[in-house]
């Protein structure tokens, strides 16, 4: 009698999904009594949303063996199922592939009719999408979608119609396929779902949202998933990757010390239990948010450990090099990242990277190209930060090969998306360049207020004195004047002072009071020193 009323216990404690006292009190339950195949599942479904992975696939395959036992096929194969599933998240396609097939004979050798039949046609379907097959992928979706409907199965449902917006997107029509997932996320926040499902889905929903760079929806999404994990305080899966895709629009948003801790907690839930492929993306977040406060140390540690864990460390490797000073570094890293088998937006990020990288390098017409690729991808998808960073790209194209006025019109659209999609760093890189672009026409004033603009941003975001739109210290370039760039201009043509104070009409007195100021600036020591500053830069 005792263990029925701990059973009890815990069916209820799994129904309010208190995962922790669940699995506890079945685990003890099922030490007293070997426990139903029905409780089985329970304790599997208990265990993995603990980040118990041994213990749920224990539970997950013995509730197998019983329900075939029994005599349940459709059971069985649903358990199956389910096993499948969660060896595929963690990596293992071997096994995982060897449970959906015998899931799938199960289902056939019985001719079962039932929501098993309905699950597998979605991983069918998964399969085939991930071939470039989307209207095939599409089409068993849908067969999905009405074996679950058929069934009364919100869960089945909700899986099939995801697969289904996501399709639609792959076929190119991205509005109609966000729509839809929007209607399927619709479900999940009203706490339609079951548990795992729910998680997936707002996980793979906002892995979408990052991949067409729609982040209005990613923000909000990654909202409602933060309040869903809170709400289960013993949550593991699913928390991580949460606070991940979070992180990245805190970042962009400039709410960097909110990123700094949402990170930071995101690295301590993935790191335990090991092996959470979600870790090294993380560890790469954080990393980038060290280069950005310049913490330059700490950042290339992280790096390290992002790439240990299965993550590329590029582009912000090279752009940490490039920050440092160690441009050749830089650009050979970034011409051998191969970036044509990454999902658009990733690709874009190294795209815009590469442009700034080589031309810092000096090499203009792989820049060229790189953002002329970028350019392609911003049109394909329409995206506001995506047209941003070719805008942006364009403008340091056109302003290194001398073409300040595209430069200046580059730029401003750039600074206008910048603005539009809430990215204050980002729109402060694009500034500065749009001051450099000024300076060049002649426009001092309108350089002067863009700078000062930029500088007082990087000021208040707390950014590092390096990589905020040039490859040199941002905060050193913002406060040259332009008197100052007059002269270091002149030095790089190999002007002597006196020569100098005779073209500007000032004294030699002035000119090397403008030349002690200007190498304070730009941390430099010498005439040679500017002079190679100046025309890696394209300071005039």
């Amino acid at each position: 009698m005792g263990t029925v009323t701990e059973l009890g216990r815990a069916r209820q404690c799994f129904d309010r999904h208190d995962w922790r006292d669940a699995f506890v009190r079945l685990s003890a339950a099922d030490a007293s009594e070997p426990l139903e195949p029905d409780d089985l599942t329970l304790l599997a479904s208990a265990a993995f949303l603990l980040g118990h992975d041994t213990e749920s696939l224990q539970a997950g395959e013995r509730a197998f063996q019983a329900y075939l036992g029994g005599g349940d096929g459709e059971q069985a194969a649903l358990s199956a199922f389910w096993l499948a599933l969660r060896l595929l998240l963690r990596g293992e396609l071997a096994r995982s592939g060897g449970w959906f097939a015998r899931a799938q004979r199960i289902v056939d050798d019985g001719d079962l009719d039932g929501v098993t039949r309905g699950y597998l046609l979605t991983a069918n379907a998964i399969r085939t999408a991930q071939e470039r097959d989307f209207l095939t992928a599409y089409d068993l979706f849908t067969a999905a979608v009405e074996v679950g409907v058929r069934f009364g199965d919100p869960d089945l449902v909700a899986m099939a119609r995801m697969g289904q917006g996501r399709t639609m997107i792959g076929m190119g029509d991205a509005p109609a396929g966000l729509s839809l997932l929007d209607e399927v996320m619709a479900a999940v926040a009203a706490g339609e779902l079951s548990p795992i499902p729910a998680g997936m889905i707002y996980c793979s929903v906002i892995e979408v949202c990052q991949e067409v760079a729609d982040l209005s929806r990613a923000h909000e999404w990654t909202a409602a998933l933060s309040a869903w994990c809170l709400a289960q305080p013993d949550l593991v899966p699913f928390r991580g990757q949460c606070l991940v895709h979070r992180t990245e629009v805190l970042c962009l948003r400039g709410a960097w010390a909110d990123a700094r801790a949402e990170i930071e907690r995101a690295c301590l839930r993935l790191a335990d239990p090991p092996g959470q492929p979600a870790l090294g993306f993380a560890l790469y977040q954080r990393a980038e948010l060290s280069r950005l406060r310049g913490d330059f140390a700490a950042a290339e540690q992280l790096y390290l450990e992002a790439s240990e864990h299965a993550c590329q460390p590029q582009p912000g490797l090279a752009l940490l090099w490039l920050a440092q000073g160690r441009t050749g570094a830089a650009a050979a890293a970034i011409r051998t990242t191969e970036s044509a088998a990454l999902a658009p937006v990733p690709r874009a990020a190294l795209l815009a990277a590469r442009v700034e990288i080589l031309l810092a390098a000096g090499d203009r017409e792989p820049a060229r190209a790189a953002a002329g690729e970028l350019a392609d991808i911003a049109v394909t998808i329409g995206a506001p930060l995506l047209r941003a960073m070719s805008a942006h790209a364009e403008g340091a194209v056109r302003l290194a090969e001398g073409d300040a006025s595209g430069a200046v019109d580059a730029l401003r659209r750039a600074g206008a998306l910048w603005a539009e999609v809430e990215a204050p760093y980002e729109g402060a890189r694009s500034h500065i360049l749009l001051g450099l672009a000024a300076r060049a026409l002649g426009d001092d004033h309108t350089a002067r207020f863009e700078l000062d603009a930029a500088r007082r941003t990087l000021v208040r975001l707390g950014a590092a004195t390096s990589a905020a739109g040039l490859t040199g210290p941002a905060t050193s370039v913002c406060a040259l004047t332009g008197r100052e760039l007059e002269v270091l201009a002149l030095v790089a043509a190999g002007r002597s002072n006196r020569e100098i104070a005779a073209e500007l009409v000032i004294s030699e007195h002035t000119v090397r009071r403008h030349l002690q100021n200007a190498f304070a600036k730009l941390g430099v020591s010498s005439r040679a020193a500017a002079t190679t500053y100046v025309v890696q830069h394209h300071l005039v």
